[in-house]
């Protein structure tokens, strides 16, 4: 099994998904907050996508972490590095769970990994996929440096937007 790493921002680590994320993470499934990426979803629907995103990590070697509030302890989003069988290429995707949002925390945890992937898995590139009526996702891929580069139509998910991000090399830190 692959090692995760841990990511410490300012105000949040990004770590291992462990089973007491799952109520939160339930939760948010079930909510509509969840419709860009597949939900709403059951109680064992949501179990499937967790070990879903745990597994990803052992087949590529990197995936999405738990994002945790410092301040708190608290988990507060699913956030990383995601590249499925039936995407266009490497993705920084970001999930806020309920009561998380517009706190800034997506585009900091989305930073961190974007340096990891750029840094330490020696990325050039990454995109983040956005779904044309999810607004506060496309602001996200905005305040990190990400433009519009084209649409991919996903057979499950429909029509969404390709954000490029900012180059590695590009990319100043």
């Amino acid at each position: 099994m692959t090692s995760i790493p841990t990511l410490i921002t300012d105000r949040l680590v990004l770590r291992a998904l462990k089973a007491d994320d799952f109520p939160a993470f339930a939760e948010f499934y079930a909510s509509d907050r969840s419709k860009f990426i597949g939900g709403p979803a059951t109680e064992t629907q949501a179990w499937r996508f967790l070990a879903c995103e745990i597994g990803h990590w052992a087949l590529r070697g990197y995936g999405r972490w738990a994002v945790e509030e410092i301040s708190t302890g608290q988990f507060c989003g699913l956030i990383g590095l995601w590249f499925p069988l039936d995407w266009p290429e490497p993705e920084i995707g970001w999930d806020l769970m309920n009561g998380y949002e517009g706190k800034g925390y997506a585009t900091e945890a989305a930073l961190a990994a974007r340096t990891h992937a750029y840094t330490t898995l020696g990325w050039t590139t990454a995109i983040s996929l956005v779904a044309p009526e999810n607004h506060g996702s496309r602001s996200v891929a905005q305040r990190m440096g990400a433009s519009r580069d084209g649409d991919f139509t996903h057979e499950k998910f429909g029509p969404t937007e390709i954000w490029r991000h900012v180059p590695a090399n590009q990319v100043v830190v």
